[in-house]
């Protein structure tokens, strides 16, 4: 005998990345056929079409009329307005209503818990590639971090959360912003930093950059989240003046587009080896300025 699924019906509103994945994570866990709801009707039909036990929503009023768990998964500056509009439909019942986004809370929310709404911030913390069924799989495991309301809402958040695998953490309202810009800076630059890096190899004549590069920056990651800073090597770690004015020097001549972000990124290496104890580099500043 089955176990009946926790939620009567799900809707989807949004149809990128993140909607597919959480729509293929938690269509077995509705009831009725969940509901997806897009502004592009044809990808939003094909959503529906590839995880079965769903259907196309017409509009926002059939999500708020028919569903008790409903995910807003839309760009960052979409929330409010969708959030406007969902309100105005005033959902029924006491809905539990998330938005997927990591830079805002549950205040964005405020209009639909005002209509009675259980409210929180659920934000899966995940690079979404459009593989839907390889991120379902990540989910087990992965941290999605959580922000409710109010403690009924956050209860019911940390339980969705459960269903799907996850783990959850909790990021306080007021530090949304400040959790959000440190995955960016992780995430976001760290793919920044590894372009740059090969296309400077790629000019210095390696056939491969990313398979150079791989085993010493997996290294490299692997140090830098067991020992932090600790796990440093290199040159600004040694003090090498002369390593980083050469550095600069080649980097100038033949891979200038690399060169704002080498002075950038040494001179905060720096500033976190003085901020742990280490003799301040007055001789490496002068070079990187």
């Amino acid at each position: 005998m089955h176990d009946t699924p926790p939620y009567r019906r799900i809707g989807i509103i949004g149809t990128g990345r993140v909607a597919q994945a959480m729509a293929l994570a938690l269509h077995a866990h509705s009831v009725d056929p969940m509901l997806v709801w897009g502004r592009t009707p044809t990808r939003r039909d094909a959503i529906t079409a590839r995880i079965g036990h769903s259907a196309p929503a017409q509009d926002l009023a059939q999500i708020a009329s028919a569903c008790d768990l409903i995910l807003i998964a839309v760009s960052d500056d979409a929330i409010a307005p969708i959030v406007a509009a969902l309100a105005e439909q005033r959902p029924t019942g006491a809905p539990l209503i998330l938005h997927l986004s990591g830079r805002s809370g549950a205040a964005i929310l405020t209009p639909l818990a005002q209509r009675g709404a259980l409210t929180a911030a659920v934000h899966p913390a995940m690079t979404f590639t459009g593989d839907p069924d390889r991120e379902v799989a990540r989910m087990i495991g992965a941290r999605f971090v959580v922000t409710g309301s109010t403690r009924p809402a956050t209860g019911a958040a940390e339980r969705l959360v459960a269903l799907i695998g996850g783990v959850v953490e909790h990021v306080a309202e007021a530090q949304r912003a400040l959790y959000h810009a440190a995955l960016c800076h992780a995430a976001n630059h760290l793919v920044t930093l590894m372009a740059g890096s090969c296309d400077a190899l790629a000019t210095a004549g390696i056939a491969d950059p990313a398979a150079l590069l791989a085993p010493l920056v997996r290294a490299a990651l692997d140090n830098s989240l067991d020992r932090g800073i600790g796990g440093l090597s290199g040159p600004l770690l040694r003090g090498d003046a002369d390593t980083i004015r050469d550095h600069l020097a080649a980097i100038s001549a033949h891979s200038p587009r690399l060169l704002p972000a080498y002075r950038a990124m040494a001179t905060a290496t720096l500033d976190a080896l003085e901020q742990c104890g280490a003799p301040a580099s007055l001789s490496i500043r002068r070079i990187l300025t």
